[in-house]
């Protein structure tokens, strides 16, 4: 009798946290991170001392843009930087930690919204994938988001799980003419990251088609997003594009002028992996806009793609990371896969992408790449 939907984003969703979990309590023992490496980077004032089960547990991943979220959710926006940082994963942080009674450390909740979070991603895709892919199909297609390029930022103190669960299940919502808690999760998820105020498109697309009143709510979605804007600006803070500007070197450009520098950038400057990610980017826009996937969809895709484009002075940064909320992809991947690829090519494919996978979390635990 097959598993439902629920029980396998479930079991692979224990799986992932079992896996990521040991495997960087094992990359403490071995990583011995450069402390000016560390330290040249911000908020590292603090950082719990790099030995002991603490450490091999929670404080491995406090790195990078995880160290701000968890400001945030101890002090709130006090810095001018933070701006870049959206509320409500840290928001989420505070919630739980303030309904364990302080008993669960910031990072351990953290680690468990990215976890449930990711837990509701996986089985919202099985709900999109129900009528496209066969029993094999959806089990490829979870196995190749598992092993995807930085897909261990699903399983970090990053708020990518968050907005991309939410992402999906505005979706499915939509679909299933649900539409307040569509629009509901379509208003959180641009509070979570700036792609999430993207799923505004699919949704309004569903809206018009459907030519009834009622789902012109989709409409509002944006309001998560413009209500952060607000906020920022009634509160005397600066923009999140002044903020960008100023602590990140990136500039509000055409889509265009990002494009030519992503285009440029490996071969002016030999960089192997600014190569990966864009030959990444090639893959996931060919596999988007493949005949099979649906018109809102491609259109969501490329909304994503072209957010990504539009700040010049850092080409491809965080690209892979950024790629993972492009849900219509996994789709059209795990369709290909399961008409295309035999087990040993599939395999392949699986051992390809998580070699990158493994060595994208490496650098990352080693400060050596942000992520």
């Amino acid at each position: 009798m097959p598993r439902a939907d629920w029980q396998v984003a479930l079991a692979i969703t224990a799986a992932l946290r079992v896996f990521y979990s040991g495997a960087a309590a094992v990359a403490a023992v071995f990583l011995h991170p450069d402390a000016r490496l560390i330290h040249s980077n911000a908020l590292t004032e603090n950082l719990p001392a790099l030995h002991g089960w603490h450490y091999a547990l929670l404080g491995i991943w406090q790195r990078f843009d995880t160290l701000w979220y968890l400001r945030i959710a101890e002090r709130g926006y006090d810095r001018p930087m933070a701006v870049i940082f959206y509320p409500l994963y840290p928001a989420a942080i505070r919630l739980v930690s303030w309904l364990t009674r302080g008993l669960m450390p910031a990072m351990a909740a953290a680690l468990l919204i990215s976890t449930a979070a990711a837990f509701f991603f996986f089985w919202g895709l099985l709900r999109l994938a129900d009528f496209s892919l066969t029993g094999t199909g959806r089990l490829r297609m979870l196995l190749l988001v598992a092993v995807w390029p930085a897909s261990f930022a699903l399983f970090a103190g990053y708020a990518e799980s968050l907005t991309i669960a939410l992402i999906v299940w505005a979706v499915v919502f939509a679909r299933a003419g649900r539409w307040w808690p569509s629009v509901l999760c379509g208003f959180l998820a641009g509070l979570g990251r700036p792609s999430g105020v993207l799923v505004t498109v699919p949704l309004c697309i569903l809206a018009l088609r459907s030519r009834r009143a009622a789902p012109l709510v989709a409409f509002f979605t944006p309001l998560g997003l413009l209500s952060y804007w607000g906020w920022l600006r009634w509160s005397g803070r600066l923009s999140v594009v002044e903020a960008y500007r100023l602590y990140q070197g990136m500039v509000l450009a055409p889509p265009w002028v990002g494009v030519w520098e992503s285009l440029r950038a490996p071969v002016a400057r030999q960089d192997a992996l600014l190569a990966i990610r864009l030959g990444l980017i090639v893959l996931v826009l060919a596999f988007s806009l493949r005949r099979e996937v649906r018109l809102e969809d491609k259109l969501f895709a490329l909304a994503v793609i072209l957010q990504m484009l539009v700040y010049s002075g850092r080409p491809a940064i965080g690209t892979v990371r950024y790629l993972l909320p492009v849900y219509p992809s996994f789709l059209a991947l795990g369709n290909y896969a399961q008409r295309r690829w035999n087990g040993k090519q599939f395999g392949l494919y699986v051992v390809a992408f998580g070699f990158l996978n493994l060595a994208w979390m490496w650098a990352f635990l080693n400060w050596s790449l942000v992520l």
